[in-house]
């Protein structure tokens, strides 16, 4: 078997680790932990958000700092950063406490994550890194499924104190995933003797000749920030990030204080949205390599718009499935495509660079949208029109999609 299939496996436990886990894990422990703590929407809002800021801090440098150093020590380093203070999250007291926290993760899962998606373009060819990103990916999907269960179950076992137990537990998690990352992880098909999966196909003329070599130094890092296609994708993730992240911080407080759901019930729609999720990176990364990245991306945010409209307008069990289906089938289909996107605009090696670019802006689209969404529940006394934001920024994605340049059609391999 090739090395590199076991550095996509490392690269989905990651994913699991720093954004299944550590962002969502947040969206089932809400409600008990606000409870416990005492905290307004917009307050609970803020906790989010600081996870969101504490990753944009780290998404442009952790890219930067795998481009130059050891991507496996920097993964390394953040996912221990990731469970060790998710475990502090735990015993916080008060607002204060729990929002560095909440930034202190965001941190380490920045610093984690944007490496390791960035990573997979120097394991796998071209024509291959649409699905592996999407492969990479299902790590969240892995996230809701274990959260959506297991959280409830510890709730109800240990009663108010359940929500600490419950960082206890997902942060040990985390701090397992890191050793078998530090274990296990190699930075360079060539440190084991490979070529890339997929790079057959270059050599046989399956694919298109690579182009010639880039620029190396500051010309290098001019290509990220010069290119019109990036600043277009990175607009498009800003939109993505804003209105999903909406969606999922606030999923299970919905439907538990609006709609009525008890702690288990809201657990088991989340683990739906899980398995469903699995499909989305597999299905949007495979179509991405053949339909290109414009299309599927103009796809996914329209039916994530019809997703938002439903959660916010439909108050019955099936209308409020419905939307958790929507939001499944595309949920991590958008990052996976970005991940593939930067490999075919820059290459192998200023990929992760690329990334960490345009993850800053996904970062600030999620740092901005539950304090608005907690701001906008406060003063109406509901999350459906926070809702209705989200929507209406997911139809300007999917303009934002359609007016992508022709050059996005197409892969290119590099």
């Amino acid at each position: 078997m090739h090395y590199g299939w076991l550095v996509l496996a490392l690269a989905v436990l990651t994913t699991l680790g720093a954004i299944g886990l550590a962002r969502f894990g947040y969206t089932m422990i809400l409600p008990s932990m606000q409870a416990g703590l005492g905290l307004t929407n917009t307050e609970a809002g803020a906790l989010a958000t600081g996870n969101m800021v504490g990753y944009l801090a780290l998404a442009l440098v952790g890219g930067f700092l795998a481009s130059h150093f050891s991507p496996k020590r920097v993964i390394t380093i953040g996912l221990l950063a990731v469970g060790a203070t998710m475990v502090l999250t735990g015993l916080s007291g008060r607002f204060a406490t729990a929002l560095l926290c909440r930034t202190l993760t965001g941190m380490g899962s920045g610093g984690s994550n944007v490496p390791m998606m960035g990573l997979l373009a120097a394991w796998f060819a071209a024509k291959r890194r649409g699905l592996a990103s999407g492969l990479a990916v299902t790590g969240s999907s892995l996230g809701l499924i274990i959260t959506g269960p297991l959280v409830p179950l510890i709730l109800k076992a240990s009663g108010e104190g359940g929500w600490r137990y419950s960082w206890f537990a997902i942060g040990g998690m985390v701090l397992c995933i890191a050793l078998l990352v530090h274990l296990l992880l190699r930075d360079r098909p060539a440190e084991k003797g490979l070529e890339p999966i997929g790079a057959e196909a270059v050599l046989n003329g399956a694919e298109p000749t690579a182009k010639p070599a880039m620029p190396q130094g500051v010309g290098a890092w001019a290509l990220v920030y010069k290119s019109g296609v990036v600043w277009h994708l990175s607009l498009i993730y800003a939109l993505f990030g804003f209105s999903y992240i909406i969606y999922a911080t606030f999923f299970a407080k919905y439907l538990h204080s609006e709609m009525g759901f008890s702690e288990l019930e809201a657990g088991h729609l989340w683990q739906v949205v899980g398995w469903i999720s699995i499909a989305s990176s597999l299905l949007w990364g495979w179509l991405s390599d053949i339909l290109g990245r414009k299309f599927p991306l103009a796809i996914v945010s329209a039916m994530q718009a019809c997703a938002y409209l439903m959660f916010a307008v439909c108050a019955t069990p099936v209308g409020l499935t419905i939307s958790a289906v929507l939001f499944g089938l595309t949920a991590w289909s958008i990052p996976a495509i970005m991940a593939s996107a930067c490999g075919d605009q820059l290459g192998a090696r200023m990929a992760p660079a690329a990334l960490g670019f345009l993850t800053l802006f996904l970062g600030i689209g999620q740092a901005v949208g539950p304090s608005v969404a907690g701001r906008i529940a406060d003063r109406a006394g509901s999350f459906s029109p926070a809702f209705l934001v989200a929507m209406a920024a997911a139809l300007v994605a999917v303009v934002a999609s359609l007016l992508l340049r022709d050059g996005l059609k197409k892969h290119t391999a590099r």
